[in-house]
């Protein structure tokens, strides 16, 4: 798959992603990263890195610049309705904080199932396989901030 992906003969999706992060160790970011040194910088929505997932019912945007390893990232993620996908575990001790913005969310960890609604908010060890449901029939819009226990190189 890697090879691939580097010979741009595949889009990976976000598990593939997620995966090859995990198998390196990394934060997820660390996989697109683009080095700058700008102190202030707008992230422009039409210039948005969006990545979605197979069925194309997930996708995830990145709200910070892909400039370098980070501790903590922040995502846009919208959820088609009646569509679930499934996370694979996070490096130990990495933390999500998820905020829906509107729609209903189920969020699965480690069994127990949570509903929140907007304006509702969790936050979960994701060091373990996770899933984000949309129970209802409007899009689901969440903001995450995922944070890691440690930065990449410490």
């Amino acid at each position: 798959m890697l090879g691939q992906i580097e010979l741009q003969r595949s889009t990976p999706t976000i598990n593939i992603l997620w995966k090859i992060a995990r198998a390196l160790n990394v934060p997820f970011s660390a996989l697109i990263s683009e080095q700058t040194q700008a102190r202030t910088r707008v992230l422009a929505a039409r210039q948005a890195k969006i990545l979605t997932s197979a069925d194309g019912k997930f996708s995830s945007r990145a709200l910070f610049p892909f400039d370098r390893p980070r501790k903590a990232e922040f995502y846009e993620l919208r959820l088609a309705p009646r569509a679930a996908e499934l996370a694979e575990p996070h490096p130990p001790g990495t933390v999500e904080n998820l905020v829906v913005s509107r729609g209903l969310v189920d969020i699965c960890v480690g069994g127990e199932s949570h509903r929140l609604a907007s304006g509702d908010a969790i936050l979960f060890e994701a060091d373990r396989p996770h899933e984000y449901r949309n129970p209802g029939n409007e899009e689901a819009v969440m903001y995450l901030v995922m944070t890691y226990a440690e930065e990449v190189g410490s």
